[in-house]
Formats: C-alpha cells, structure tokens, sequence
C-alpha cells in the first residue's frame, strides 16, 4: 500500500464542521484553541453562519485549521503519506503535512491569502462555471472566443481554473464573458454548463494583485524542506529543478489547477490508496472518476476519521 494525502480546498466548507472532532480529540482541539488569525476560528466553523464561513478571508484559514488537526492525529496514530496534494487552498495543507510550514505558520499565510484574493477582485462581477464533458482544447477555444467578444470592455476575463477530472473542467473570471463562454461551449457539444457558488475568479490572471502580495509576504518566511513530496497544482508534478516553493505558490495562485493531472502523477508513483481531508468527498468523487480501481478514504468527522484509522494502522 502506498498512501496519498489528498486536502480539500475552498467550497467544501459547512457550519459545524469539525466539531466533534473538536470535542474528541485533543490534537484537533489544540490546532482550533491556538488558531488566532484575527478572528474565532470555532465560532466561525461550529456557528457560521454560512455567509461567513463563505467569505474567502474566513474561509481559507478555517480549512486549513481543519487539515492541520486532522493530519496531527493521523500522524500521532502513525498514519503518514508518501506523497501529498491539494486543491488549490488545500496546497498550503499539504505542505504543513510535509513539513515545509509549521502549525501557526500555515494558518496565518493562509488568512493573508484568503484577504488578498478578496481584494483582488472587489467590486468586480466575477464568477465560476463547471463544464461537463467537453475537452480540454475546445474549452480553450471557447473562452478565446468569449474574451475576443468582450475585447473592447475592461471586464474581458474568461480562464481555465481547473482541470478537475476527464469529464469535469472549472471556467472563471468576468460573468458576462463565462456566461458567453458557456454558451459556446454548449453549441461544441457540452453536456452541461454548472454555475459553481465561489467568492472570487480563482486561479485566473484576475488574481495577479494576489500573487504579487504573496510574493511579498514569502519573502518574510521561512520554507521548510519536504520530508516527502508534494504535487504542485500549476503543474501537475513534484518541484522541479530551478523552481522553489514561494514562486510555485505565488503562481499558483493565478494559474489553472491540474488536479486531474496531478492524481495520476500519484498514480504513477505508485500510489494506491488516497485520503482525503476536510469537509465534503469531492477530492475523493474526483479521483474515482479518473481510476475507480483506487482505493479511497475521506476524513470529516470522527466516524469517517475512526474508519480510516480502523483501515490504516
């Protein structure tokens, strides 16, 4: 057996999340008492409300104190993996498991992320689309097509944002130009075009004044080694030679999400069973739509946590 860790990202995030993992275990609780990046993560998680919990600024460090603490029990009942991703956010929690970030590190980086993607975009009409069985090409063409409709107005943005599965593909940025793009992409044979509820135009040259504060804030920070790898979200792969992991994350940021690709660079590894940490069972939906012969675990609360533990150890 080969272990991949797998951590959820921003939109899986619901009220009461973690809170009877809150109450059971002490690792979990320590990570959510300590936790102060400007405001209660355990109000914020246990009470919401969801509009709240929502916002970009909260959610990213309520994840992340989610991953942290669940990835400390694991590792205090020898449960550690050989290779480790995220979605999007959920990079930042698989470089804490790796040992890159410490505890109170990765939550407050995450909090300045989630503020500076906030302000990135504000007051702009932005949003995020899901597309459904069309390839990577001719969703391409289609959001040049949108962009080249819309290139006499400022708001002209329509951008891959993640390659989420074979059959499913992540489109954002202005929502007149993605509302467009759709379009096209239903007359190219699309199946279906799926508004996504997200805060902001993720992982599209919209987020630009994002990464240029976190290029900033890196450079304040210390990066720890990797005791084992983790796959990068902009590429699919391991770190690779001349790149370092502040200017991964910098364009991380700003960049499309092949998370498709990065399951089976794990796959290729070796990897052969995955868990998946945080709220929801997307990551894991994801994986069994790219190889069901895999073996899959979610963790979200202590009944699905106690399972794992039950399989792993």
């Amino acid at each position: 057996m080969k272990i991949g860790f797998l951590y959820a990202g921003q939109g899986s995030q619901n009220v009461g999340m973690g809170q009877d993992l809150y109450d059971t275990y002490n690792e979990f609780k320590e990570t959510f008492d300590n936790a102060n990046p400007g405001f209660d993560i355990k109000d914020c998680c246990f009470n919401g409300p969801i509009e709240k919990l929502g916002q970009t600024r909260y959610t990213q460090p309520c994840m992340v104190a989610f991953a942290v603490g669940v990835t400390k029990i694991l590792a205090n009942n020898g449960i550690k993996p050989e290779y480790a991703a995220g979605l999007s956010l959920g990079e930042y929690s698989a470089l804490y498991s790796a040992g890159v970030f410490d505890e109170k590190q990765v939550i407050d980086l995450v909090a300045f992320r989630g503020q500076s993607m906030e302000e990135a975009v504000t007051g702009r009409d932005v949003g995020m689309i899901a597309v459904m069985s069309l390839d990577r090409d001719s969703i391409k063409k289609a959001c040049e097509m949108a962009h080249e409709e819309f290139k006499d107005s400022e708001y002209n943005i329509a951008e891959v944002a993640n390659y989420n599965t074979p059959v499913q593909v992540t489109v954002s940025g202005d929502t007149p130009v993605i509302t467009r793009a759709g379009e096209i992409m239903l007359e190219m044979g699309a199946k279906r075009i799926v508004p996504v509820a997200v805060s902001g135009p993720f992982h599209t040259s919209l987020m630009k004044p994002a990464g240029d504060k976190l290029a900033d804030r890196f450079k304040t920070e210390n990066f720890g080694e990797m005791s084992f790898p983790v796959i990068f979200n902009s590429t699919g792969k391991e770190l690779e030679a001349g790149k370092t992991i502040p200017e991964m994350l910098e364009v991380q940021v700003q960049s499309s999400v092949y998370f498709e690709d990065t399951i089976r660079y794990m796959i290729d590894q070796g990897v052969d069973t995955f868990v998946e940490i945080g709220p929801g069972k997307t990551l894991s939906g994801f994986v069994k739509k790219i190889d069901r012969a895999l073996a899959t675990y979610s963790i979200e609360n202590v009944e699905s946590l106690n399972a794992v533990l039950e399989a792993l150890k």
